[in-house]
């Protein structure tokens, strides 16, 4: 690379990087609310500063190489590096007391709200961006730099993070109440090979556990949709589309409303742990430690408090009487 590289732009990465998000100069051009000219001359500068091609156009679009990987995550990183500095200076002058970005899996979104708050109130002057997405969307936010601290319970294993434990996180299979095995005890995996099954999206952590659970019991079931949302899945077992497996912290309140029934499958549940994770090479101002520190101490509290129900939530299913004919 070109000594003369260190004379490189912010403008400059950042058309590379408007460049990489959207696959064209027009669309970046777009973005950046500048002209196709004027991102051309930036990418054109950028390369010659880095004496190596930076892009190149496939069929799909224009596609960063290796060399413009590296760059873009220059880029990342200097760009996140200038939102802290700015959240330090708004604290210096007195405007804030900080911010924080944080991103949770989608599973998480039941009990890492009442965790912000709870940290609020102890911090009200202290501004929270909550981010939420499937466990690929918040690897890669953390990648990026994106995020201060992210809850989640499996962390990437491509970058160094530092991680804590939170508490468990146990995954059961649901069903509606007048499913033919909510009765049913100590029930086998391999009868529930005919069910078919609702699940989350290919790169959720939910949809990864599940297929473990399938490959270790040697069974195929059928799979009926595919959904990006735990609270789509839920109602469409509710209304008798298929069951599901799916982390018990998420079907609390139909558990407690009697909407839904967990089934006592054998090697289930499948429990796993929630974590509260940082990349080891982004430096956390005060308020982004501070919530980590609170979550590592306090965060287990604000947990679903899910054991009692799935003790009881067969025996207070209704009686087969009850269901009608169809049960």
């Amino acid at each position: 690379m070109s000594r003369q590289f260190k004379t490189v732009s912010i403008r400059q990465l950042r058309a590379l990087a408007a460049l990489a998000e959207t696959g064209s100069i027009t669309a970046a051009a777009g973005k950046l609310n500048l002209t196709q000219p004027a991102v051309t001359l930036q990418l054109r500068n950028l390369q010659a500063l880095a004496d190596l091609v930076l892009v190149q156009r496939t069929s799909d679009g224009m596609r960063l190489t290796e060399a413009g990987q590296e760059v873009l995550a220059l880029s990342e990183r200097i760009e996140a590096a200038i939102e802290a500095c700015e959240t330090s200076l708004e604290m210096i002058a007195g405007k804030t007391a900080g911010r924080i970005s944080i991103g949770a899996v989608s599973t998480a979104k039941y009990f890492v709200p009442f965790a912000i708050s709870g940290f609020l109130k102890r911090n009200p002057k202290i501004d929270v961006k909550l981010q939420i997405g499937n466990r690929r969307d918040i690897g890669d936010a953390l990648r990026n730099y994106q995020l201060d601290i992210a809850i989640m319970g499996r962390p990437p294993v491509d970058i160094e993070v530092d991680n804590h434990l939170i508490g468990d996180n146990p995954h059961v299979v649901i069903a509606p109440t007048a499913h033919r095995l909510a009765q049913k005890h100590r029930i086998a995996p391999r009868e529930l090979a005919g069910e078919t099954f609702l699940t989350r999206e290919p790169g959720s952590g939910t949809r990864s556990l599940m297929e473990q659970f399938f490959d270790g019991a040697g069974i195929r079931p059928p799979i009926g949709m595919e959904m990006a949302s735990n609270e789509t899945l839920k109602q469409s077992v509710i209304a008798g589309l298929g069951i599901a497996f799916i982390s018990a912290h998420t079907v609390a309140t139909e558990l407690d409303e009697r909407r839904l029934v967990i089934l006592d499958v054998e090697g289930l549940p499948v429990v796993r742990q929630w974590f509260v994770v940082r990349r080891q090479d982004k430096v956390l101002l005060p308020p982004a430690q501070a919530m980590l520190d609170y979550l590592k101490a306090e965060g287990a509290q604000f947990l679903p408090r899910t054991e009692r129900r799935m003790r009881l939530t067969r025996a207070s299913a209704p009686p087969p009487a009850a269901r009608g004919k169809r049960g």
